[in-house]
């Protein structure tokens, strides 16, 4: 009896490991920042696709007869120009040809090289326009870029704010930099005088001698060029100065950690301007809000549901082609569209969003809260 059970125990093993053996496993890659200041980023994006992933297992998809099984390689880039391209030289060597990321301009322009290599599709956040004029096919940017963030800051500046004379910061990153030069041209042209331009870094935690230079030329609004935890110290230490200005920025302020590592300097006075449409008013956005606070015990953060929507737009295509092949997918994204959580998703031949609102907020309780959309 012992040896009857002992070999049929064997041979359900054996149908098991057979029928598991018919899955087509589709590993999806994440590259962001899970350690270091920007973590909390990295941990967020991460719980994105980790959502997307989890619901597209429990409602498997079929694609040449066989259910896809999904699985989630994050690896931590460290928000790292170096590490981003290790990670995706690893990522490559793994097998992997769907990534969601990079999520800094800096890590994804390097790395962008290595992933057209290795022939695989990559969803960054990143926003620096550099990242696609390059040319390579396989990049699908999730989110508005440089361009379209940092014009759309200094238009509210000066058309609802009806400022005058302001100042940029940037922390020399490529995001930062180009942010920041978006933003001093369209500045500019509509009308406000640049009153100057100051450096400093992404480790930086002392801003005074900046600050103190440019209070003496008073400025109404400091444009930074950069990421919440150099933003937020940097408004506590403008109001430590005495300085009244307004602290502008892009995506990468609008968060809840800025509020958090800023305090009560962190008010109605800080703006930020973010790509997308507010998950509030989207309409599968309060949902989404819902699940992911279940599963993870959080709220989403900015680019959770841009991550979830990268997923599902990566499995939507692969659905549709009847193809896990990464230029048949690439070639259904690239003509058709995706209605995700945060938008629609269409792309140029660049691999830019056809269309993506910029939505504008300022910060109550610690909170960015929308205050214009356009």
């Amino acid at each position: 009896m012992k040896l009857k059970h002992s070999a049929g125990m064997l041979a359900l093993m054996a149908l098991a490991a057979s029928a598991s053996a018919q899955d087509l496993v589709v590993k999806i890659g994440h590259s962001g920042p899970l350690s270091g200041a920007q973590a909390f980023s990295g941990k967020d994006n991460e719980n994105g696709a980790r959502l997307a992933i989890e619901e597209l297992n429990a409602k498997p998809l079929t694609v040449g007869g066989k259910k896809v099984k999904f699985e989630l390689v994050s690896e931590d880039d460290q928000g790292d120009p170096k590490a981003g391209v290790s990670v995706a030289q690893k990522l490559a060597d793994s097998g992997v040809k769907y990534v969601v990321g990079p999520y800094n301009s800096g890590v994804a322009i390097p790395a962008s090289r290595v992933y057209n290599d290795a022939g695989m599709l990559i969803a960054p956040v990143a926003t620096n326009p550099k990242l696609t004029q390059q040319g390579y096919k396989g990049i699908f940017r999730i989110n508005a870029s440089d361009t379209q963030l940092g014009s759309k800051m200094a238009e509210y500046a000066a058309g609802e704010l009806k400022l005058k004379t302001v100042a940029v910061i940037d922390d020399r990153t490529a995001f930062g930099q180009g942010l920041a030069e978006e933003f001093k041209k369209k500045a500019r042209a509509s009308g406000m005088t640049v009153a100057g331009h100051e450096y400093t870094t992404d480790k930086a935690v002392d801003f005074t001698s900046i600050l103190t230079k440019l209070k003496s030329k008073n400025v109404q609004a400091i444009f930074f060029g950069g990421y919440a935890p150099q933003g937020a110290p940097m408004t506590r230490q403008m109001k430590q100065l005495g300085i009244n200005a307004k602290l502008l920025g892009g995506d990468t302020i609008c968060t809840a950690e800025m509020g958090k590592l800023g305090g009560d300097a962190v008010g109605d006075n800080v703006l930020c301007a973010q790509g997308g449409a507010l998950l509030d008013k989207a309409s599968s956005g309060p949902a989404f809000k819902a699940k992911f606070k279940k599963r993870f015990n959080t709220d989403p953060d900015v680019y959770a549901s841009a991550y979830y929507d990268a997923v599902q737009m990566y499995a939507a295509a692969m659905a549709k082609t009847n193809s896990v092949d990464p230029a048949k997918v690439a070639a259904e994204i690239s003509s058709g569209s995706y209605k995700g959580v945060s938008g629609t998703y269409a792309f140029d031949a660049k691999g830019d969003m056809k269309s993506s609102p910029v939505t504008v907020f300022a910060f109550k309780n610690g909170q960015p809260a929308p205050i214009a959309s356009y």
